[in-house]
Parts: structure tokens; sequence; C-alpha cells
């Protein structure tokens, strides 16, 4: 049990909300709509904050109709990779020339051509943040001006129409992160002074189990709560230092593991030298989590997550895939080999507020 007299006065308003409000009510819009006034150094009740992630969408940059990043069209996928690999000819095929042969190239690729035609994102301007401190070639130029953008996974898979918006990879990946507790995690911010300028914050980052706070309407709410993984979740458990600078925080490289569940299949994303460049204020937070994803990792996480028909509908071939996945990986070299181990990546992000319950302090609300 919570004892609610330990919580903040702003923390007791927030959890009230959805019993103040309801969906059909023209006053609830307007109070949802309404943006809370803090000043301008407003800071979070005892210098921290925390915010839930409940949206994320891979960084793809796009334009009407794919014109300025995919000029010469969409890639094909599965169906129509197979209908050329294995044509029919009015004669009986064997399951182990034809599916199997297809599936064991997604689950056992090589970087061998494949004889289709892959197309590569293109053009200057990208999602993401500089990963490496560099203005390289192949890098790319925030919407708002930033330089060396590093987003190679944007060449990979901008042009697979199951990555864009068309496409049911954001929407059912989004529900996933919504519903399913296996996916939780949270961010939150310490030693905070002021959420518009503060040249020194701590940024720690947990896996957490609890559900998230939504009105009737299924909007996500700030004022929920969550109580951090300790059993199973530690190996996530990461920190590192950030500052805000005019409402937004960038934070320094630290690697991270981000939990995914799919339909039954849990997964693992692994980035190195993460970075995160957030617009905050006291409801939300959301920007961008760039960093290098381990390529065996991520091409995995894919491949649980989407099976071969599943992955049809939105032409993702995951052979073709990984081709392009090995061909720009940017980072992270092998020692043996040479060969880079990870590719650099953004994903879009969404989250809102949530006050993080740390073991001791729920040790002390059980105890009361």
């Amino acid at each position: 049990m919570i004892d609610f007299r330990l919580l903040p006065k702003v923390a007791l308003a927030a959890l009230a909300l959805p019993l103040l409000t309801t969906a059909a009510s023209p006053r609830a819009e307007e109070t949802k709509k309404a943006a809370v006034a803090v000043p301008e150094d407003w800071a979070p009740p005892g210098g921290r904050i925390g915010y839930v992630l409940w949206d994320e969408y891979w960084g793809i940059r796009e334009t009407e109709g794919g014109k300025e990043e995919c000029p010469n069209g969409w890639n094909i996928g599965p169906r129509e990779q197979f209908a050329i690999l294995y044509p029919e000819k009015g004669k009986p095929r064997k399951l182990i020339d034809t599916q199997l042969a297809y599936e064991s190239q997604v689950w056992f690729p090589d970087t061998q051509p494949d004889g289709f035609e892959y197309h590569e994102a293109t053009g200057k301007y990208a999602l993401g943040i500089d990963l490496d401190g560099k203005n390289s070639p192949e890098d790319f130029i925030s919407d708002d001006g930033r330089t060396g953008i590093d987003n190679q996974l944007f060449r990979v898979v901008g042009c697979v129409r199951n990555y864009r918006k068309e496409g049911e990879l954001g929407i059912i990946t989004t529900k996933w992160r919504q519903q399913n507790r296996f996916n939780r995690v949270v961010f939150e911010l310490s030693n905070v002074d002021s959420l518009k300028n503060d040249p020194d914050v701590t940024v720690s980052y947990y896996r957490t189990l609890d559900h998230l706070l939504a009105d009737s309407t299924g909007h996500f709410l700030p004022g929920g709560s969550q109580r951090i993984d300790t059993r199973f979740g530690t190996r996530f458990h990461v920190s590192t230092k950030g500052r805000i600078v005019n409402g937004v925080l960038e934070t320094d490289p630290v690697d991270l593991e981000l939990p995914e569940l799919a339909l039954s299949d849990p997964s693992i994303i692994k980035f190195k030298g993460m970075k995160l460049r957030l617009t905050l204020t006291p409801e939300k937070a959301e920007g961008v989590l760039g960093g290098y994803a381990d390529v065996e990792q991520w091409y995995y996480a894919m491949n649980t997550s989407w099976a071969t028909h599943h992955a049809s509908y939105g032409q993702a071939s995951a052979p073709s895939i990984y081709r392009a996945l090995r061909k720009l990986a940017d980072g992270y070299p092998d020692p043996k080999t040479g060969e880079n181990t990870a590719i650099s990546a953004a994903m879009d992000i969404k989250l809102v507020q949530v006050y993080v319950i740390h073991p001791e302090t729920e040790s002390l609300m059980s105890s009361r």
C-alpha cells in the first residue's frame, strides 16, 4: 500500500485528475489542453523527476511519398522475393526447397549478394544525435540545423514500408510498449535545480514494474508511479550525467539495453554510447534516443517480433535488411576482424511524468 501522506501535493493532484475529469466533458478537454503555469526555474520536489516511456518509433524522417529520401521507390518484401526465387512452373515443389530455404536465410543470413536491388534512404536530413563528435560525409543534418547526425539505420530501413508511418510496425510496437510490463522503462532525473537550465543533472535508467496511468480515452497521464524492478531488472539499470539548456536535456553517452516483448517472445535491443536529447516539461518529455545498436541483437529482435508472414505486409525482407545492416554498420569494430558490429540509430520517443518508487521508499511505505 502507498501512504499518500508521503507524496507531495502536486503528486496527489495529478493522481486525482482522472477522478475529477472525464473524456465526455468539454471541461475535461479544456483541462487536458491547459498548460500548467510554472516558474521559469521550476524544480521538481526533492530535485527528482521521472519519465516513463510509452511511445517509440525508429527515427525515420519522411517526406510525402518518399520523394526526398526514397527517389528510387520502395524495397520489395518476402512475398515478392519468394515469387522471384521460386517461380511456379506447373510442377510440384518441395517445402525444403522453397519455404524452408527462404526461412533459413532469415535466421542464418549471410552478406553475399542476393540479386535484389536494395534501396537505401538518401538525402542530407535525418532525425538523430551526433554520437561521435565528428562531422563525416555520411552524416546528416537535423531539421533544426544540428550537424554530424549519426543515423545509418535510417538508410537501412527508411525505404522499407513497414518502418514508415503507413506500416504496422509503429502502431503495434507502441501497443506492445504500452501493454506489456516487461517493456516498462523509466528515466529519472536527480539533482535537478531547474527544468529550464541546469548544467549538472544525473540521469538514471530503470526497468520498472507497473502499468501506465491512463484516462478513459487511453491518453497517458502524468502523476502515476513506477516501482523499480530490483529482481529481474537490475541488468538494465544504468546512470549517466546530463545537462538542461533552454528546457532541452542532453546526456553523456552510456551503454543501455532496451527490453522488447512482442507477441510472446522477449528480446533486448542493445545500444552502445546511447545519448538522449529530450524537451522537458513538468508533465512530459519527448525527443530522441540515439546510440549504436548492436547489429546482431537488433536483427534478432526484429525476427522474434515479426514472422515472415507479418513482415510481408510491410515488405520487410529480413535477409535483405541484414545485408544492409552489415554494409552500413559504422561503429564498434570487432577487434579480430575489424568489421563494425553496431550501427548508428535513433528512436523518436515520448514519455510521461511518473514518480519513481525506489526500494527504500517502498519499504518505508509498507512499514507504516
